[in-house]
């Protein structure tokens, strides 16, 4: 079996938006199920790990696209494992046309927590250290990591929502999917008809949970580049706790 998986997916019509593109987030679910399908066929992943209570949780995402592809368009999302350390691994992604034409890369950082105690656990030890073997350090990825985002006291608040059913993903947390839908719902349709995103990055901070109370506040930091932050309070508790942090790059169509 090769180290760099490839898997086959369609810019199925009602996964995109008025644009005829692709949505960002349904990318995103290609890019994990992708990251999902290689592991499992390499015997690392949920398949294997939930059982002994375990999974992988995803820490970083940045994605970066020169286009989205257009509706009906079939494409592949490849992956691989970059490096793998004790408590992390970066996996990366190339998103290619049948034809070959590449339209972005993503680079991405998991975790591997308890599924009961959600604490972290080593990789490592996982089959003696075995991912180690699927590491392929040599294919490219053009794209930069993830930054750390950087925010002022400039930051505005936008709004709260609830969070619910639609919302919670087989790990029992908020679905890192459903928090860049919510971020990109900070911007009005009147923006993404004169707008692409170029660049997405996000941060995972702490876990939230279905009934929580997301709070998103957003910083312009360049031309067309924002930074947002989401942050819940706890019932009955005082402190605000951040739940994770974002850049999003835009350019003018």
């Amino acid at each position: 079996m090769d180290k760099v998986g490839k898997y086959l997916f369609m810019s199925e019509p009602f996964h995109c938006d008025f644009s005829h593109r692709l949505f960002m987030g349904h990318l995103g679910n290609h890019l994990l199920n992708a990251a999902d399908f290689h592991s499992t066929d390499r015997d690392f992943g949920m398949t294997y790990l939930n059982p002994i209570h375990k999974t992988w949780v995803l820490s970083r995402l940045a994605v970066e696209m020169d286009e989205m592809p257009l509706q009906y368009t079939k494409f592949f999302v490849e992956t691989w494992v970059e490096s793998a350390m004790k408590y992390f691994t970066n996996r990366n992604f190339r998103i290619v046309g049948e034809d070959g034409k590449v339209f972005g890369y993503g680079r991405s950082v998991w975790a591997m927590i308890d599924t009961q105690t959600r604490q972290p656990q080593d990789i490592l030890e996982i089959h003696d250290g075995d991912i180690a073997n699927w590491i392929e350090a040599d294919k490219e990825c053009p794209i930069e990591k993830s930054s750390r985002v950087k925010m002022t006291d400039k930051v505005e608040f936008v709004r709260e929502i609830d969070t619910y059913y639609n919302d919670v993903d087989v790990n029992g947390h908020v679905n890192s999917i459903k928090y860049i839908e919510h971020i990109l719902d900070l911007f009005g349709i009147d923006y993404y008809r004169e707008h692409n995103i170029k660049r997405f990055e996000i941060a995972y901070v702490a876990e939230s949970y279905c009934g929580d109370k997301l709070s998103f506040w957003r910083e312009q930091t360049g031309d067309n580049e924002y930074c947002i932050r989401i942050t819940k309070k706890p019932e009955n508790e005082e402190k605000t706790i951040e739940v994770c942090r974002c850049k999003v790059v835009f350019v003018k169509k």
